[in-house]
């Protein structure tokens, strides 16, 4: 275990400074990391409600209301009221809220370039096998 915390910890300073480097050339710089990873998980989601993004990041649901309050006076997210329950209302990206996302994939696929250009196909395999294991889909 010991070797492994000074990769992960490189492995996390490359990916933080790909992130930035894609914030700075898409000019995203007053975002932060939090409202980049909510504007993710709804994409993922395709249009939550709090309570399904709230579990999804693991937060309270009063942290995700404030969260989402802020990307609402930002435009970068607005609520449509539920058809199902009038009491609730899912998150829907905007436009502008959809670029972000795509600029941020952007900076993910920069960063598995910069991975697998370094490695051949079968240790490309043998990675994603690993961080499979890792990191299952849920």
């Amino acid at each position: 275990m010991e070797n492994l915390i000074p990769v992960i910890s490189k492995l996390s300073q490359f990916i933080s400074q790909m992130e930035e480097s894609a914030k700075e050339q898409f000019n995203l710089s007053s975002l932060t990391f939090s409202q980049m990873h909510y504007l993710e998980t709804i994409n993922l989601l395709i249009n939550p409600n709090i309570t399904e993004l709230a579990a999804a990041m693991k937060l309270s649901k009063p942290t995700v209301k404030v969260g989402i309050d802020k990307l609402i006076e930002r435009d970068y997210v607005f609520k449509v009221q539920s058809d199902e329950d009038r009491r609730s209302a899912h998150i829907h990206l905007t436009e502008k809220g959809k670029l972000i996302n795509l600029m941020h994939d952007y900076a993910h696929k920069r960063i598995a370039e910069s991975i697998t250009k370094k490695l051949d196909d079968n240790e490309q395999k043998i990675l994603i096998k690993l961080l499979n294991t890792v990191f299952p889909e849920k």
